[in-house]
């Protein structure tokens, strides 16, 4: 394994250490160094907005922290859920007396975490309310959506509701827009090569070279199937035909999207993606509002894309063009 690593054992520390460095805005609190703040938390008069989340899909979710954007986030190790404490130091070290949204992604690890961290903050008078993500199409049938992973559509979640937030609305009417991006968000990954946990030093999964995984997650979860890797105009085709159908795309509807790298793939390859990923919204009748292309979500050094596809109305558009700065968006 060639990394620059210096004890795998640590990297997420090492980590945290670098990136606070880096943008003089975040800071590691004092109570807990696996928990990272705007230093301007908490806001006066605003709802505080928490996430979190497992190492090792960076820029999620810690890049995700500025202005208009995220408060706090909880820390995890690689591809862990991080302990309730860490979500409950984060409530508590941005909550104004406005309440807390935490906003994060279906995994049972965070599903728990986070509800033991919300009767700690409850019992200290702290009101959080949550909103989860569940954009992943793969990983659950629709008619089970409740079970489905959050990935990528995090990054919608998390810009809705910070402009929400900033605008000044109630808890309650930050959970509402948050909840409506989710609603209205749907992902797929395709992946093409696996990814090599630090500490492990070896890949936690296999794809056949000349391979692909449709479907795949974003810890390696495995995919809907494997076939014979096409071209990235049918890859294209099959990822956007999936969510238009999953989210029931119609003519002339609208919207946001991101095509985020999974961590090895090179930006020009999913400007390729996106390519072929408009041409079949524009045969369908679908205009793209607004799209992101780079790494939004990734999985370490996984080769791969992921698909994030959300359907836009006049709110949303307002929301997503929100002023807002973090290492991971701007705008």
């Amino acid at each position: 394994m060639q990394r620059f690593v210096n004890k795998p054992d640590y990297i997420v520390e090492d980590m945290l250490q670098g990136f606070a460095k880096a943008y003089p805005y975040i800071e590691i609190i004092k109570e807990n160094d696996h928990v990272v703040k705007n230093v301007n938390a908490p806001i006066a008069d605003k709802v505080g907005l928490v996430s979190g989340g497992g190492s090792g899909h960076e820029p999620a979710f810690l890049g995700y922290v500025g202005k208009n954007m995220l408060d706090a986030v909880a820390v995890g190790e690689v591809f862990s859920s991080p302990p309730a404490q860490a979500f409950y130091d984060a409530f508590m070290a941005v909550d104004s007396g406005k309440g807390v949204a935490c906003l994060f992604g279906n995994y049972a690890g965070d599903n728990m975490n986070v509800k033991m961290a919300i009767q700690m903050a409850e019992d200290e008078g702290v009101e959080v309310k949550c909103v989860i993500a569940n954009d992943d199409i793969s990983s659950a049938p629709k008619d089970q959506k409740e079970k489905r992973h959050g990935i990528a559509g995090g990054v919608f979640m998390w810009k809705v509701a910070g402009a929400r937030a900033a605008q000044g609305a109630s808890l309650d009417e930050v959970i509402h827009s948050a909840q409506k991006a989710v609603n209205n968000t749907r992902s797929i990954c395709v992946g093409l090569a696996p990814c090599t946990i630090p500490a492990v030093g070896s890949p936690n999964f296999t794809i056949e070279e000349g391979k692909m995984e449709f479907g795949i997650g974003h810890h390696g979860e495995p995919g809907m199937h494997i076939e014979d890797l096409p071209t990235a105009e049918v890859i294209a085709e099959k990822m956007t035909t999936a969510i238009i159908e999953d989210l029931e795309l119609a003519n002339n509807d609208e919207v946001a999207l991101i095509v985020s790298g999974l961590g090895a793939t090179p930006v020009m390859e999913l400007y390729v993606l996106y390519d072929g990923i408009e041409k079949v919204l524009s045969e369908k009748g679908v205009h793209v509002y607004r799209p992101y292309i780079g790494d939004y979500v990734t999985s370490l050094d996984m080769n791969g894309a992921a698909l994030t596809i959300m359907k836009v109305d006049d709110e949303l558009k307002e929301l997503l063009d929100y002023p807002a700065e973090s290492p991971g968006i701007s705008k």
